[in-house]
């Protein structure tokens, strides 16, 4: 049963809410915003990158359409804007909380200061960021993940598929988060094959110009790596990562996804066959864990990590010839246990 002080304020307020929510990113709700129900549950606000990104967002979104099918409540989901400020996120969570919904969370590191913000002033509503473990407050949770595990996996793949002896690593920004997937997937080629050399490179310095969310410069970078004899690339990059697994059709080499199973992803469907694996993290089950405390009266706070114990964290076997393929799951499965047994210790950075 969901709480009494849930139930949301009717009428005119709530009409002016929705028109201010709108003011700072594009939202689309279950319901009409104008009705008042005392059923709101999980909000979610957008990464760099917004829904339709095959990856990261769409995951988050997944988690939220899962638990509106199975609670029964009213949902949002709000788009990013250009250029926006701290200020501009923070009254994004600001005015989710205060039309009713909860949990409310921002997906991305990028919403720290804003999570901090909106969870002082609503502090009886349930925040999580995800990608972020600095926000510490009794309201909110840190959904995070050991990326550099899943990606450690993706660097033993890369490894024992490479023929030219030469793979790439495309990261969105350069920034700690990105920092993981290079030094997981580093080592996992590495400690598999030390003579396969290791091609990285980031997008941008900054999310603002476009790291996460420009599929032309990841085409572009992968079309570089492949001039350099690379035949594995493995991104980290959101939206751009589109653009890797396009070169990487385009010049018939293999691609390795990232965050969700992108050989599954219809967008991607007729790039697919050059999608060799994906690194996923599962921001889905991550979104719907804490709505479900939520729904259960037992909210999650804290820090929350997800890693390949946890099962939160692995490689996708949906592409036939990489499932198949009883030396490389072999190899990939041996790691595996050494990771969860901490007899491999993978690099964060």
């Amino acid at each position: 049963m969901r709480r009494i002080s849930r139930i949301t304020v009717a009428g005119a307020a709530t009409a002016s809410l929705a028109l201010a929510l709108s003011a700072c990113g594009g939202t689309s709700t279950s319901s009409s915003s104008s009705e008042s129900k005392g059923d709101k549950g999980l909000a979610i606000a957008y990464d760099v990158g917004g829904k339709g990104d095959q990856s990261f967002n769409d995951a988050a979104y997944a988690g939220l359409e899962q638990a509106k099918k199975e609670f029964g409540y009213e949902t949002a989901d709000v788009e990013p804007t250009d250029g926006e400020t701290d200020a501009d996120k923070e009254q994004r969570l600001v005015s989710l909380a205060k039309q009713g919904y909860n949990p409310v969370v921002g997906v991305g590191y990028a919403y720290a200061a804003a999570v901090k913000g909106a969870a002082e002033k609503y502090p009886d509503t349930t925040f999580g960021i995800v990608d972020d473990a600095t926000v510490e407050a009794k309201n909110v949770a840190d959904l995070v993940f050991s990326e550099e595990e899943a990606s450690y996996l993706a660097g033993v793949a890369a490894a024992k598929s490479t023929e030219t002896k030469t793979v790439g690593f495309v990261g969105g920004v350069d920034i700690p988060l990105i920092h993981k997937f290079r030094a997981g997937f580093e080592q996992g080629v590495k400690d598999t094959d030390p003579k396969v050399k290791v091609i990285p490179q980031f997008l941008t310095q900054t999310a603002e110009e476009g790291g996460f969310s420009s599929p032309d410069k990841g085409k572009s970078a992968a079309e570089g790596q492949i001039e350099k004899k690379a035949d594995v690339i493995y991104a980290a990059a959101g939206l751009s990562g589109q653009g890797v697994i396009e070169a990487a059709a385009a010049n018939k080499v293999w691609a390795i996804g990232v965050d969700s199973d992108q050989y599954q992803q219809a967008a991607l469907a007729k790039y697919k066959d050059s999608i060799l694996t994906s690194a996923m993290k599962d921001v889905a089950k991550a979104v719907y864990n804490l709505a479900k405390s939520v729904e259960d009266g037992k909210p999650t706070t804290g820090i929350v990590k997800g890693d390949l114990k946890t099962g939160e964290v692995s490689l996708s076997n949906s592409n036939p010839k990489f499932a198949d393929d009883a030396e490389l799951q072999k190899a990939i499965e041996t790691a595996k246990e050494k990771i969860i047994s901490g007899e491999i210790k993978v690099k964060s950075s």
